[in-house]
């Protein structure tokens, strides 16, 4: 089926007790350090722990003859959600409703205290249950364990290591120690995955990330505003528009307007780079969604003047220290000046009263 950083994964079938199809995972070949073991098996501990509708189910687990571990999970004939979305031409409303269904399982592993930490459409599948779109999170390879350990092994994420993929990464995850990470970064990913299901695209293009150097691309992730959703559709080249507006069935020029307003505060709520001002949850980010399809005044607003005024300065400290120097000096030059002129003309008014 496919392969990621510890294991590969296959379509295989149990024999016992039950016949059915299901998919294998199994730590490549040559992957069998401690590190790579610990993070497997934590993976395998974290899907042990929970039991919802919209994640994938683990059944089995063991070590080959070959001493390779393995963990045997659900069969998930899914795809993508966003390619889901976009071939079935969902509308925005249903976009939605599909997406509050994610926000509902990732609260449910943040319940059992596992931060996900990977949230992006190919760990999103959706499958059909009846003509009924089921999500189903996968992939906890590199969740984090919040109350209790995964793993009898110690897992370290080293100083210098960042997990996790650039487009989705929450601002405090791309530090370059991300020891701190909380349930509020799977918020920002829920965001950014949100922001992609609207508009097509995600927060920061895949091309200039790819394109940037390390260092850089965790400045922009850490530092740049992203374009509000309908900003972004309204930037759109004519064919790109029309392709995306057409995969939502709506009309290229309605699309912005759509989004511009509610959408657009609920989604940057999620992509705010203080975590702070996040959802504090993935079920209060879920419910404000709701809020917005049930005509409801949602949670979410714009942020206020002073606000914006005060992240303006902090992303332009050197240029307003600049100026405000600048400013200083013309003001102190000014004083002299005027005290200069007022010096002079009282000098010559006594001139002339003498001279009187």
């Amino acid at each position: 089926l496919g392969e990621g950083g510890m294991g590969s994964v296959y379509v295989a079938e149990q024999e016992k007790p039950v016949r059915r199809k299901v998919a294998l995972k199994v730590v490549k070949a040559g992957m069998d350090s401690r590190q790579v073991l610990a993070r497997f098996d934590a993976e395998r501990q974290a899907l042990a722990l929970m039991d919802h509708p919209n994640i994938a189910k683990v059944l089995d687990a063991g070590t080959s003859e070959s001493g390779r571990p393995y963990f045997v999970m659900e069969l998930v004939r899914g795809v993508p959600i966003t390619e889901f979305c976009d071939s079935r031409k969902l509308t925005t409303r249903q976009r939605l409703e599909l997406f509050t269904k994610v926000c509902q399982a990732v609260q449910h592993a943040h319940q059992k205290g596992i931060i996900h930490r990977d949230i992006k459409p190919s760990n999103v599948l959706v499958t059909l249950h009846d003509d009924v779109a089921v999500p189903k999170v996968i992939d906890f390879g590199i969740a984090k364990a919040t109350s209790q350990a995964l793993t009898d092994q110690s897992i370290y994420t080293g100083v210098h290591q960042t997990l996790g993929t650039p487009l989705y990464m929450s601002p405090e995850q791309a530090e370059m120690n991300a020891l701190d990470v909380d349930t509020r970064s799977d918020v920002y990913s829920l965001g950014v995955l949100l922001y992609e299901l609207l508009t097509g695209q995600t927060p920061f293009e895949k091309d200039t990330l790819s394109k940037a150097g390390f260092d850089e691309m965790r400045r922009i992730i850490r530092e740049d505003e992203p374009l509000r959703p309908s900003q972004r559709v309204s930037t759109l080249q004519a064919q790109a528009l029309s392709t995306v507006s057409d995969c939502r069935k709506i009309e290229p020029r309605k699309l912005s307007h759509q989004l511009c307003g509610e959408l657009d505060w609920i989604v940057m709520k999620t992509l705010e780079k203080d975590r702070s001002r996040r959802y504090e949850s993935a079920s209060a980010f879920a419910a404000d969604v709701q809020r917005h399809l049930d005509d409801q005044t949602v949670e979410a607003c714009p942020p206020s003047g002073t606000y914006r005024l005060r992240k303006f300065a902090r992303r332009n400290r050197t240029l307003l220290t600049t100026a405000f120097l600048v400013g200083l000096a013309f003001a102190v030059g000014t004083t002299v000046s005027v005290w200069q002129s007022i010096e002079a003309t009282s000098a010559h008014k006594l001139a002339d009263e003498r001279l009187e």
